[in-house]
């Protein structure tokens, strides 16, 4: 490892507070899946998956601890917080591209790489620290997800908008979302699925994205959070599938 690395390293956990006892495992967690094969090392995939189920118990207790209790509501909110934008999004606020083993030509900003080296980071500090959640909540959780409040209201509210622009960005028109729903229970408290959702170009109508008919929101005591939950998991669905 060359002084330039090792000091991305140092520069790194003196950012965020917090000193590797194995400092590669940290360097696992920075290098991209196409470098490590160039060179025959260890990319962060496996880091990437802990981290992902760490991030998940972290973000579910904290909204247990804020009084989110009910299950349908808490995977519409974990699912916006730990959507590729929201983690992009963060990882752009601590700059996280200057840190990263990357081959020469490799592109990273804008692309899921991002997301998956924040995850990667956590599963790190989790290894490292000999299984210490509290401690990959504070140096990497509470630090750049700021106001929990803020982000939970307005993962609600602008669900439907996120997931319209992420589609104007991808096929540069303009998108309409048509959606079912199924009715259940009783009449004066009656629950709601969203279900089969369709996503048209507004003018030809034109089927753009075939989106699978197993994918419908949880069941909801509104259909408009019905509609809110089946946007999250519609967002998910296609982010995977342009890896």
């Amino acid at each position: 490892m060359n002084a330039i690395e090792k000091e991305k390293l140092r520069n790194f956990q003196e950012f965020i507070g917090y000193k590797f006892n194995k400092e590669a495992l940290l360097i696992e967690a920075l290098t991209t899946p196409r470098l490590a094969n160039e060179i025959g090392k260890p990319s962060y995939d496996f880091l990437e998956t802990l981290g992902d189920a760490i991030i998940k118990i972290i973000l579910i207790l904290q909204l247990y601890k804020k009084g989110v209790k009910d299950s349908g509501e808490i995977t519409k909110i974990k699912a916006t917080l730990e959507s590729d934008n929201a983690l992009k999004n963060i990882a752009n606020k601590i700059g996280l591209e200057k840190y990263i083993f990357k081959t020469e030509k490799q592109r990273v900003k804008g692309t899921r790489i991002l997301a998956d080296i924040f995850e990667a980071l956590c599963g790190a500090i989790f290894l490292d620290s000999k299984y210490n959640l509290d401690l990959v909540e504070q140096k990497m959780i509470n630090p750049f997800y700021e106001d929990l409040n803020v982000i939970i209201q307005t993962s609600i509210i602008s669900s439907k908008n996120v997931l319209l622009e992420f589609l104007q960005e991808r096929f540069k028109t303009n998108i309409i979302i048509e959606l079912e729903y199924e009715k259940s229970g009783v009449e004066h408290n009656p629950n709601w699925i969203a279900k089969n959702p369709r996503i048209l170009e507004q003018e030809s109508r034109e089927e753009l994205v075939k989106i699978p008919g197993s994918l419908k929101s949880t069941k909801s005591k509104s259909k408009k959070m019905s509609e809110k939950d089946l946007y999250v998991k519609i967002l998910k669905f296609l982010e995977k599938k342009k890896k």
